[in-house]
């Protein structure tokens, strides 16, 4: 498999990346940071990066952190919208064994 960030120096591009991927994640599923920096080729934090500079274009609220929790200080809204689409949340946490993505 080529590398998928072969060629992006600049940061819009990674950040164009990361967007794509994320819009490929089904409504009702969630993936994690790491889950799409490795589809993009960047690492965990710049893909919070890309998706805190995103407004809202994409459905950031389907990324999650490894644990399945979401992140501070978005916490709040973020399980609402999950909730909103029937992604289980028990005790702040999705069960990504259940809706992780991809599988």
């Amino acid at each position: 498999m080529s590398d998928p960030s072969a060629g992006r120096t600049d940061p819009g591009d990674v950040d164009e990346a990361v967007y794509d991927a994320v819009d490929a994640v089904p409504p009702g599923r969630v993936s994690t940071y790491g889950a799409i920096g490795r589809l993009v080729g960047v690492g965990p934090r710049r893909v919070a990066r890309a998706l805190s500079r995103g407004g809202g274009a994409v459905p950031w609220y389907r990324v999650v952190r490894a644990d399945g929790t979401a992140a501070e200080p978005v916490r709040a809204r973020q399980l609402e919208l999950l909730a909103g689409e029937g992604v289980p949340v028990r005790n702040g946490r999705v069960d990504l064994r259940a809706v992780g993505w991809p599988d």
